[in-house]
């Protein structure tokens, strides 16, 4: 399977990897920086360059429903790849970054959100999160300020890992109603915000939510009876 460096390091923008196996779905590489769509976030986009001035735009990146490996999903037309070909990985930081804040604000919404999650979505210009609240009212204002507060309040972000016995022991941690953190490996990663979260994720987040910079909270829409969805955007 791709060594997934992403993991242990959202920050790393570029790699060195090889190719080890291309089909009409995409390509996979021994190792990679791309984040694959899954959790809520889309995946990552940027380019392959390898030899001969080679250079290959990656569209996105998924998981294969078939066979569950990493795939790099190239544009149309995009120069031909190899088994074996050795390639520079590089994402497109910018975009990368901003779903990285984006993500992180969505975990301080759950901190501030006494429910339990029916969705969501992470996206460069508008995220958002859906709660099943079927009768509670949401202030705009109120949950704006806080927002802003905790990420003023610059608190460190880290990811820990524990087995899937310690989750099992566990079960508050796990905030979404339908989808379940994957289980099977032996372990499952968190993502802690230092004094206000903790919960099952392998997305990709900031160091300290003072990174987030001031977010702006949108429309707060009713989604069916238990549905209430909570929209934020970055205010740069």
């Amino acid at each position: 399977m791709t060594e997934e460096i992403f993991r242990n390091d959202a920050y790393t923008i570029s790699c060195e990897a090889s190719v080890v196996d291309v089909d009409e779905d995409g390509i996979e590489l021994d190792r990679t920086v791309f984040y694959p769509m899954g959790g809520g976030q889309p995946g990552d986009t940027g380019v392959l360059r390898a030899v001969g001035s080679r250079e290959v735009v990656i569209v996105d990146t998924i998981k294969s429903r078939v066979t569950g490996r990493q795939l790099h999903v190239p544009s149309d037309g995009a120069p031909a790849l190899v088994v074996g070909d050795a390639v520079t990985a590089k994402i497109d930081w910018g975009r990368r970054h901003k779903l990285m804040r984006m993500h992180s604000t969505l975990h301080l919404l759950c901190a501030l959100i006494d429910s339990k999650i029916t969705g969501a979505q992470v996206g460069v210009e508008k995220s958002r999160i859906d709660f099943n609240l079927p009768d509670k009212p949401l202030d705009k204002d109120h949950i704006s300020a806080e927002l802003n507060r905790l990420i003023g309040e610059n608190r460190p972000m880290s990811a820990q890992w524990i087995t899937d016995e310690e989750l099992a022991s566990k079960p508050d941690l796990i905030r979404t109603m339908s989808v379940k953190p994957p289980t099977g490996v032996g372990r499952v990663r968190l993502v802690a915000i230092e004094g206000v979260d903790l919960q099952p994720c392998g997305g990709t987040h900031v160091s300290s939510t003072g990174e987030i910079g001031r977010i702006r909270v949108g429309k707060i829409e009713n989604k069916g009876k238990h549905n209430r969805r909570i929209n934020v955007h970055l205010d740069d």
